[in-house]
């Protein structure tokens, strides 16, 4: 796998991923009963902006830091600086965990992956479990997540890792599954077994599909492959800076929550296009999508 997060860390996808997930999250700890937190594909857990790979590629320049100012004044690019009295709750928590991030860090150029998230989230009755196949990441991951308890970080094949931790005895789990997609095709499949073998095991779980809008035939065959596959309810988010047939490279990105709580499709029709506005504001090519399916 020649896949590396840290060139994609913190653009636009990234930033509508991290808001979904930290919101999925919020929404399991309105119950007071804990949750176990599993991720397939952890990364690195926190990435430097100002790194060599991340300047190479200039991907965060679609999302956090077009964010920051789109809502910061003029005069400051500080993220200190923002002004989150009109802004969506998910938006303003989203933002408070970068900030925090990057003080904890002592760097403005840091940015937070899907575990510094939960981490920021988890309460002692919640558990989280961290799985990273790639050895140089899984040794990063591990440096970051150091001394958290109810913490298990492991480098294996986060698919192939499901059964042994599922069912947990929380009996309440969000999954998140976030794959490289380095061959779309595969990781399609494979992400159709990997949801069936869960819900299989624990069919209240919540999981949540990250995906690539590269091509959209294909990434709309396979929501519908899902959506006959696992008879669930699923929540669609969809949000695109170029034509989502344009055949360029990544369009967009998705994700499919996959038994979404209550009202959290209400919630993200608020949120979803004042982020958009915020990471598109010409949008003539660009655009985003909520959906349910498979409810009657």
């Amino acid at each position: 796998m020649k896949y590396r997060h840290i060139y994609h860390a913190g653009n636009f996808a990234d930033v509508h991923k991290h808001i979904t997930l930290l919101a999925l999250l919020r929404s399991l700890a309105r119950k007071e009963k804990g949750f176990l937190f599993l991720d397939t594909h952890a990364g690195r857990g926190l990435y430097d902006l100002s790194g060599s790979e991340a300047r190479k590629s200039e991907e965060s320049n679609t999302g956090i830091i077009k964010i920051i100012s789109a809502l910061t004044p003029p005069s400051t690019d500080s993220i200190s600086t923002v002004n989150s009295s009109t802004l969506p709750e998910e938006i303003k928590n989203y933002l408070t965990v970068v900030r925090n991030t990057r003080k904890e860090s002592h760097s403005r150029n840091a940015y937070p992956g899907s575990p510094i998230f939960v981490l920021q989230s988890m309460r002692n009755q919640d558990r989280a479990v961290f799985i990273e196949s790639q050895h140089i990441e899984h040794k990063a991951l591990l440096e970051t997540v150091r001394k958290q308890p109810h913490v298990t970080v492991e480098c294996a094949d986060g698919y192939e890792r499901l059964k042994t931790w599922l069912p947990p005895l929380e009996r309440r789990a969000l999954v998140l599954i976030d794959p490289p997609y380095e061959d779309s095709q595969v990781d399609f499949k494979k992400t159709i077994v990997a949801s069936a073998e869960i819900l299989g095991r624990l069919p209240n779980a919540i999981i949540a599909l990250w995906f690539p809008i590269k091509h959209e035939r294909d990434s709309q065959y396979w929501i519908n492959q899902l959506a006959n596959t696992i008879a669930k309810p699923l929540l669609v988010s969809e949000l695109w800076r170029h034509p989502r047939d344009n055949r360029v490279g990544l369009n967009g990105g998705g994700l499919i929550i996959i038994n979404p709580p209550f009202q959290f499709s209400d919630r993200m029709r608020v949120w979803l296009p004042i982020l958009h506005a915020a990471l598109d504001p010409s949008p003539s090519q660009g655009g985003y999508e909520v959906r349910l399916l498979g409810v009657r």
